[in-house]
């Protein structure tokens, strides 16, 4: 068997996958992610308190997310929704900017898929593409994965 191409590998660190089976029908943990009032509740890690600037969840809508860190310093995210299909799949771009809306960072693309699983699970499945660093891609993977936490704590309650 031949040894990853160079390009492969790069190919591969640009890439996030993550899989998560939640405790909640498919409509309810998709609302959670169309509706800002309940999306607000879980966006960012741990620690984290979200903003909602701006919410357009239609295909060319765009979204614009404040997140204040318990170390206080904010960070501001916003992008695109490419594709919108209710309880199956979300696309959209995801771009780090600064106060101002100037992108401080690559602009990646973020599909979320939501599937049954079980009898009153859901297996939330994302896949982020277009980093420009293994670092950024790790360190991406931390915040959803803690993200994520908080969604199922929500889910729960």
């Amino acid at each position: 068997m031949a040894a990853p191409t160079a390009a492969a590998e790069t190919a591969n660190h640009r890439v996030l996958a993550i899989a998560r089976v939640l405790d909640a029908p498919r409509s309810l943990v998709w609302k959670a992610w169309a509706e800002p009032e309940r999306m607000v509740r879980w966006l960012g890690p741990r620690g984290f308190t979200g903003k909602i600037l701006k919410f357009d969840g239609q295909p060319g809508g765009t979204y614009r997310f404040q997140m204040r860190g318990p170390d206080g310093v904010d960070r501001w995210v916003q992008g695109v929704y490419r594709e919108v299909i209710e309880a199956v799949r979300l696309v959209y771009t995801w771009t780090w900017t600064d106060a101002q809306g100037r992108p401080e960072g690559p602009e990646t693309t973020v599909t979320v898929s939501f599937e049954d699983y079980g009898t009153a699970q859901t297996k939330l499945t994302l896949r982020q593409i277009g980093f420009d660093s293994i670092q950024s891609r790790d360190a991406h993977q931390q915040g959803w994965d803690s993200t994520f936490d908080r969604l199922a704590d929500l889910l729960a309650a």
